[in-house]
């Protein structure tokens, strides 16, 4: 059980120049009739939660944890969400405790109030009024006592791994569902499919479900100091550079599911692949070459949301249905990616404002060790 904390420190980030960054600390207001207070012990930073920032005007990002303008700066600045394990500290709700373990999305800070409603024994979704028009995906508390996904051992790969492989495992199953558009109908030539960013969370995750599917090729895009690792994996039939799209069949069937978000790429890309069936865009790792989907060749670039596609398969399924084939996946996934012998990840800790900091701008730069994984706490 935690002291309650008398301050909260939250880690801001400029919304028009996300490379600029403060902590604020402030006083912890008395809590208030129904709420609790969750001190956030460890969340994790990926490249995920750098297009959440990216995004966050037009995809309503940062509408879950808004900052009013106390500083007084004028500055537009904005709490980034993350995912992570916090422990209630304090309770004015009836049906939770204090001392409980909890998962779910939460601002880059050490404390959040939040307002269980719709509370069951695995679960409860926060009822604050700003977040009424949010996806409840988003706003939904895993209580770890009853969660299926939960082991104590297995925080850190949770918090790093598990929204970002539900989402791989969301795009796998939206192209699966639509039949790859196409790309797999021939079963004399598999379909490709072509996955940039390859070496990110979110993309070998995808492409560790691809590799399960027949008549697929899934080629990964990455950089050259990243080849090596996405070859070790063992999830892409081919691996190439961002400058090799020559070795790709210009009239192969095949999808495009673009993780980087690099929009001179992506015109390149939708030019040599006269084949492409369908694109795909996830998410933005390269947020300095960011740009639209205007005047491509071929198929429109189009946005993934998969919160549509959980929706999709909880009502054709139902949610117990869907729930574990979830858990099946991701408990295959984590087998692999925890592997004795050959681990596909390596956590790495950071404590603190100034160690925050640092794993913001090295995670926002894009240039860190694609086996790292960062579990950060305020």
């Amino acid at each position: 059980m935690n002291t309650l904390q008398e301050s909260t420190a939250n880690f801001l980030v400029r919304k028009d120049q996300l490379g600029t960054t403060t902590v604020r600390t402030s006083h912890a207001s008395a809590l208030a009739e129904g709420r609790i207070r969750v001190a956030i012990d460890r969340f994790a930073l990926t490249s995920n939660n750098i297009t959440y920032a990216a995004m966050g005007d037009a995809m309503q990002y940062w509408q879950f944890y808004p900052v009013n303008d106390e500083l007084g700066d004028g500055v537009a600045w904005g709490r980034i969400p993350v995912w992570g394990f916090g422990t209630v500290q304090a309770s004015n709700h009836q049906d939770i405790a204090v001392g409980e373990r909890l998962y779910g999305y939460f601002p880059m800070a050490n404390a959040v109030d939040l307002t269980p409603a719709k509370v069951s024994g695995a679960a409860f979704y926060d009822a604050a009024p700003h977040r009424a028009q949010l996806h409840s995906v988003y706003n939904q508390y895993m209580r770890c006592a009853e969660d299926p996904f939960y082991t104590a051992d297995s925080e850190d790969i949770q918090a790093l791994l598990r929204p970002l492989f539900i989402t791989s495992w969301l795009i796998d199953d939206f192209l699966a569902d639509h039949d790859f558009f196409g790309a797999t109908s021939n079963p004399a030539q598999p379909g490709l499919i072509l996955l940039s960013s390859a070496s990110s969370k979110t993309a070998y995750g995808t492409a560790f479900q691809l590799a399960q599917r027949k008549g697929v090729e899934v080629i990964g895009i990455t950089s050259p100091g990243n080849v090596a690792f996405c070859e070790s994996l063992g999830c892409y039939h081919r691996v190439l550079t961002y400058d090799q799209l020559n070795q790709i069949a210009p009239d192969a069937p095949s999808i495009y599911v673009d993780f980087a978000g690099n929009a001179t790429f992506r015109k390149a890309l939708h030019t040599h692949c006269k084949g492409l069936k369908y694109s795909s865009s996830i998410g933005a790792t390269h947020v300095s070459d960011m740009g639209g989907g205007k005047d491509l060749p071929g198929p429109k670039a189009t946005l993934f949301f998969a919160p549509a596609q959980i929706k999709k398969r909880s009502t054709e399924w139902g949610a117990q249905v869907l729930g574990q084939r979830l858990v099946q996946s991701w408990q295959a996934f984590v087998a692999a990616v925890s592997h004795p012998q050959a681990p596909w990840l390596a956590v790495e800790h950071h404590s603190g404002a100034a160690a925050v900091q640092r794993a913001y701008q090295q995670v926002l730069g894009g240039k860190g060790d694609p086996r790292l994984g960062h579990i950060l706490s305020l």
